[in-house]
């Protein structure tokens, strides 16, 4: 799946649970993306976790449909890839909802970024 195709995905799932029922503001919607970032921020100083062991991956992937409600929320909500997942949901709902064409700056920006010196000239 390209990236507008996933960002048309997430968009329209989005409308239809009523995200998009009236016009979005982009400011309100850059800050949900930096809830999510900063909600991250806080999964990782609370208990330092970055990746989901593979045992509870394999479950929550694993489990049928109707436990998987209730066994996705006790072990993986709210850790740390969740809250980037939902970063990313929301960067590309914003994108889908906007009508920005994602594949064109992704690609476009990468081929900038590989003409950019070493850190782009900074030190980190």
């Amino acid at each position: 799946m390209n990236l507008n195709k996933l960002s048309e995905h997430i968009y329209n799932a989005n409308k239809a649970k009523g995200f998009w029922d009236e016009e979005r503001n982009v400011g309100e919607t850059l800050m949900l993306v930096v809830t999510e970032l900063a909600e991250a921020m806080e999964v990782h100083r609370k208990t330092g976790d970055i990746r989901l062991n593979s045992a509870a991956m394999e479950t929550v992937s694993g489990v049928s449909e109707d436990h998987f409600p209730s066994t996705f929320v006790m072990l993986a909500k709210d850790t740390f890839g969740d809250e980037i997942a939902d970063a990313l949901i929301r960067l590309f709902d914003l994108a889908g909802g906007f009508g920005i064409d994602l594949d064109f700056h992704v690609s476009q920006k990468l081929r900038y970024n590989a003409t950019r010196e070493h850190k782009h000239g900074k030190k980190y």
